[in-house]
């Protein structure tokens, strides 16, 4: 058996210059006099948009369709190992439970979760002296349709807006993970629903990135502040909040670099940006949110410990749920990070982009598995 495995019950138009101004300011907190010492000498550009309207989306889909579209793979997949477990089932014994545990596992549920499943099986199981294998089954998907509803009722999944004033979320994540196109994503959703939003293209290390993100400007119809490439991304932070709250924007999104590999450099980066929102905003940013691919399983689990370790974190954003057989790796992000997932990736539209529904999800992820048991 692999190491995991337990011991047996023995255990736009064309775009204008700004410069930035970090004089100004609407609290006490004094601010440096020294421009250069904070912010290098930078232009400035904020991408007005050209006319156009965002990408056609299913507005009409209900959510119970669009988790079940979404988690196809993900239901498929766990269908099939639910099902090779029981091939040559030949009693229930401790042989069985560790294979149990090793499908949970991979399943992306996570280690710890795994356990717990399987003890409540055998717990039931002894109690009732079950031995069919169907009921056995039914039992393993009831127990995880237990657990995933259950966590579901405890978290707030709701985004957090500002009382008054521009609310701010920055958004953070590794390169790759979806991040740019997820605020392109919403803010396109939130434009739909009546609010101002303003992008600020804070990642000015990748290579394309600001102009992945003004791209996204163009296609949404919603203003852009961007600097140049390799500028100070607190500069162009800041130049977005002030011309948020002078200009009467509803919602700034903040994209932000993905570099891990000097966590120091980053914490510093994601703290001076945070600063600076904060002395034109007070109580800014709003949220923080994780974007995490959930195609790379259990990775994303070390992505998001490490950015834990460099900065506040409100919520995650979980991308291409749709593309992957690992969408039970919500229930490791909820146990082992303590964070509320808020919005999921189910497909490539803007609308895809859903807020999370632990109940859909869990339709979505079991509805071919329970008998009449959720959603009807």
């Amino acid at each position: 058996m692999p190491w995991f495995r337990r011991k047996k019950k023995e255990p736009v138009e064309e775009p204008k210059t700004v410069e930035p101004n970090i004089n100004q300011s609407n609290n006490n907190e004094t601010v440096p006099t020294d421009t250069n010492s904070v912010f290098p000498e930078q232009n400035l550009t904020v991408e007005q948009p050209k006319e156009g309207v965002p990408p056609t989306a299913k507005v009409d889909e209900d959510d119970a369709e669009k988790y079940n579209r979404g988690l196809e793979k993900s239901r498929q997949s766990f269908g099939k190992r639910l099902t090779d477990l029981f091939v040559n089932f030949n009693g229930v014994d401790d042989d069985f439970y560790d294979d149990l545990e090793e499908t949970l596992i991979e399943a992306d549920v996570g280690f710890e979760t795994a356990l717990q499943i399987s003890e409540e099986v055998r717990e039931e199981v002894e109690s009732s002296r079950a031995s069919d294998p169907k009921v056995i089954s039914q039992l393993i998907v009831d127990k995880l349709v237990a657990l995933y509803t259950r966590n579901g009722r405890a978290e707030d999944n709701h985004l957090v807006f500002a009382k008054e004033g521009p609310s701010v979320f920055l958004f953070v994540g590794v390169n790759g993970v979806g991040k740019t196109t997820s605020i392109g994503k919403l803010a396109a959703r939130f434009k739909a629903r009546g609010r101002r939003v303003l992008l600020a293209a804070c990642d000015t290390f990748r290579a394309g990135a600001i102009e992945q993100l003004q791209e996204w400007g163009k296609r949404d119809g919603v203003d852009v502040v961007a600097g140049k490439a390799q500028s100070d991304p607190a500069a162009v932070a800041f130049e977005a909040v002030k011309k948020a709250r002078e200009e009467g924007y509803d919602l700034v999104l903040i994209d932000t670099a993905g570099r891990l590999q000097n966590k120091v450099n980053l914490m510093k980066e994601l703290d001076k940006i945070k600063r600076v929102i904060e002395r034109e905003i007070p109580h800014a940013p709003q949220e923080t949110l994780l974007v995490l691919d959930s195609t790379t399983g259990q990775n994303a689990l070390t992505q998001a410990k490490a950015f834990l370790e460099t900065t506040d974190v409100t919520g995650i954003i979980l991308t291409k749920l749709d593309g992957t057989a690992k969408g039970g790796i919500v229930l490791p992000i909820r146990n082992q990070l303590h964070l509320s997932v808020k919005y999921v990736g189910l497909g490539e539209t803007v609308e895809d982009l859903s807020p999370f529904n632990p109940e859909q999800y869990v339709n979505g992820l079991f509805k071919d598995l329970i008998s009449n048991r959720i959603g009807g």
